[in-house]
């Protein structure tokens, strides 16, 4: 513990209080955002904004990785199903604080920790989101495919996990964007991103609704990519509910229809 925090006495010391004396107008009284200010230097938040997308797509692919590959495993041993849950679900209960701190007497400090950290913490959710897919996935499609005479294997990549799309996108968006956000505490092991630049002025309002707006920002852009990237693999679903929304006007016109 001594060496994790002699490692973070760096981070810590990044920590700014800024001296607005010499400032006018709306920085001098740190105002709720100063347009000026922000149009002219908006450009210190390019590099860290790149940095929080890297340990973002990194640790939700690797997470995703991980976890698909413990799904696969689990689905026909059943048994295994339990341990994994309960080892993710650890994972998923340290503080993120913590865990970072942990791993630094371990991994150092980097981009490495960060990503180490933050794959963690998206294995339970990516996992339980996967398994659920694919347990609820309807008999009757199972039974068409083994009348068709598909093999375990065949039946798995042509059937369970094609109908499972929707569920496993709702564990990669429910990930991604809560990855976003821990990712700012990832600058407590040195790997950079918003959280660099929101520590490295605290105590400024314009600062903070900048790095802030960056990442709600990117975290809606994520999600939207995801939502869209479902809808590009399960084109069934856009006709189901086409189908759903015509019946009403079907069954009314009907209705209008003379005897």
């Amino acid at each position: 513990m001594t060496v994790a925090l002699a490692q973070l006495a760096p981070t810590l010391a990044q920590v700014e209080i800024r001296d607005r004396s010499g400032d006018t107008g709306c920085v001098a009284e740190n105002g709720a955002f100063c347009f000026g200010w922000a149009a002219d230097n908006f450009d210190r938040y390019v590099t860290p904004t790149l940095e929080h997308l890297v340990l973002v797509g990194v640790s939700v692919t690797a997470g995703f990785a991980i976890a698909f590959a413990l799904a696969l495993l689990s689905h026909r041993r059943r048994w295994l199903v339990p341990p994994f849950i309960a080892g993710t679900g650890i994972l998923y209960t340290i503080p993120s604080v913590a865990f970072f701190i942990l791993l630094l007497p371990i991994t150092g400090r980097g981009t490495m920790t960060g990503i180490i950290a933050l794959t963690a913490f998206t294995l339970q959710i990516i996992y339980r989101n996967i398994m659920a897919g694919l347990a609820n996935v309807p008999d009757g499609a199972k039974d068409a495919g083994r009348g068709m005479g598909m093999t375990r294997g065949q039946l798995l990549w042509r059937v369970e996990l094609p109908l499972s799309i929707p569920e496993i996108v709702a564990g990669l968006r429910i990930a991604t964007v809560s990855t976003v956000a821990i990712a700012t505490l990832a600058f407590l092991a040195g790997a950079g991103g918003l959280g660099t630049q929101i520590v490295g002025q605290i105590d400024f309002r314009t600062n903070i609704l900048i790095a802030g707006g960056i990442c709600i920002a990117m975290a809606i852009v994520l999600d939207l990519m995801l939502m869209a990237a479902q809808r590009l693999l399960t084109p069934w679903e856009s006709r189901r509910r086409l189908r759903r929304r015509a019946a009403p006007e079907l069954a009314d016109a009907i209705s209008r229809a003379p005897a």
